[in-house]
């Protein structure tokens, strides 16, 4: 026995899966592709229905065995035409094909300043390869014997390491500062390099090049005590450091796609109107569909005139009624997704009530997949998909539908909380603490008993970690 999924099942789970945004340019991707899908609602017709009314669920193409053109007669789970198959295969990956204006990358703006220096032809290959291996952050992640490695093997360039070398120490010269660094450690020294040499920037190169450990550790009274230095003379040299860019790729900014792909746009608005909850879907100028009757028009022809009945006029026909069950398969799985969405975002609302009529986190119940699945009806696998890259705007803000998903944990009461709550008490502990003698994992710990929540040393350092807090010694200040 096998678990097989239909073309209609396939398209309505990755439509269930789009966010706002992307089932925009889904919708507008499918009506390119599609001539039988139209906007806007259709058109009523004035006449009465007759004989020659075309039903896309239940077609009625009848006339001789060879000519009857049935979905069943042409399609099966396992005849599925190429074009449904590829469209199958490929809409997850699709992207709208839209020309953008965008200023250079970052790898364009370093082969430009590249062409500007005196190199010969050997070098500019050589730093065309090492510009090719930056990463988005502005490092190079790979060391110069494993680059000449490649120039010899791959691009059959006979170089040396030295000379790999010494093209690197050119393009670390280039904008931005820190730009083509190996590690940390010498992505700021190659931006204190280029200030002025202050007291306090000759300090800092010597602490980044002879005490970097303790640095990254945090160990400022050992690099007090190494480099004699007073408190206020330290303060000075690690605002000089802290000051420095540590991505400098990042700075170089995205294009125009990237910054609109991370625009976020809310698939659901609850509103609160004295003390009622309502939700409401937002469709993000997503436009009604509907079959194109110029279609039907066509299988009326058809079949209220047998002359017309030639080979290839059904062979026409034939391919009209793949887009027409296309069309309407696309149309079913848009209003099943609606219909998904909308009864799995009334569940939540309705469990969270509290949170959406006052926006406290602490008021957030416990609530999985599980409880949100068993009370909407779907599986838990559906909800899943739904809580998945989906937004919701509240009055308190535009929160992802995850944030409301949290474990439970008890109080000495025995009451069951959710652990938001207890995560909301740590975060606001941290943010208050005294800097110079940060709160340990421990003392959280003790510090939540007191309250009456009974959490376990390693569980406060998971729910720490989970918020990307670091540990007290990292979080040490002056």
């Amino acid at each position: 026995m096998q678990l097989r999924l239909s073309p209609q099942q396939i398209q309505y789970v990755r439509l269930l899966e789009l966010p706002a945004m992307e089932l925009d340019e889904r919708v507008k991707q499918e009506l390119e592709d599609n001539p039988v899908l139209e906007e806007g609602l259709e058109t009523p017709r004035e006449e009465a229905p007759d004989e020659n009314t075309f039903d896309v669920d239940e077609p009625s193409l009848s006339g001789d065995n060879e000519a009857d053109l049935s979905l069943g007669d042409y399609l099966t789970e396992d005849d599925v035409p190429d074009y449904k198959l590829a469209q199958i295969s490929s809409q997850a990956e699709r992207k709208e094909d839209i020309p953008f204006s965008a200023g250079p990358s970052l790898h364009e703006h370093l082969e430009e300043q590249l062409g500007l220096r005196d190199l010969s032809e050997r070098e500019r290959r050589i730093g065309e390869y090492i510009i090719g291996n930056i990463d988005d952050d502005g490092y190079l992640r790979r060391d110069t014997e494993a680059i000449t490695d490649d120039l010899i093997f791959k691009a059959g360039e006979s170089v040396s390491e030295s000379a790999v070398k010494a093209v690197l120490s050119v393009i670390q010269d280039f904008d931005p500062v820190g730009i083509a660094a190996r590690n940390l450690q010498e992505c700021l020294l190659l931006q204190l390099v280029r200030k002025n040499r202050t007291p306090e920037v000759r300090c800092a190169i010597d602490i980044l090049e002879h005490h970097f450990d303790s640095f990254a550790r945090k160990h400022y009274e050992r690099i007090q005590k190494l480099m004699t230095l007073s408190d206020d003379g330290l303060k000075r040299v690690l605002r000089e450091i802290t000051s420095l860019n540590p991505k400098p790729g990042n700075a170089w900014g995205g294009s125009v796609m990237d910054t609109r792909m991370n625009q976020i746009i809310p698939d659901f608005i609850v509103e609160e109107n004295n003390g009622e909850l309502t939700l409401s879907m937002n469709r993000h100028g997503v436009p009604d569909l509907h079959i194109s009757p110029e279609y039907t028009a066509m299988f009326q022809d058809y079949m209220g005139n047998k002359a017309n009945r030639s080979g290839q006029m059904k062979e026409a026909v034939q391919f009209v009624k793949q887009k027409l069950d296309a069309a309407q398969w696309f149309i079913d799985a848009l209003r099943q997704r609606y219909e998904t969405l909308q009864r799995t975002m009334q569940t939540i609302v309705i469990l969270q009530r509290d949170f959406f009529l006052t926006g406290d986190e602490s008021k957030l119940r416990p609530m999985i997949l599980k409880d949100v699945a068993e009370r909407s009806g779907y599986d838990i696998s559906t909800i899943s998909r739904v809580s998945n890259s989906k937004y919701v705007q509240t009055c308190f803000g535009v929160f992802p539908l995850k944030f409301f998903f949290s474990e439970s944990t008890q109080t000495e009461t025995g009451e069951e909380i959710s652990t938001r709550e207890v995560r909301q008490i740590m975060k606001e502990t941290v943010e208050t603490e005294d800097k110079l003698c940060p709160v340990t994992d421990g003392e959280l710990a003790a510090l939540l008993k007191e309250k009456g929540y009974l959490i376990a040393r390693r569980t406060v350092a998971k729910y720490r970690e989970q918020m990307n807090i670091p540990v007290a010694r990292l979080r040490k200040e002056l």
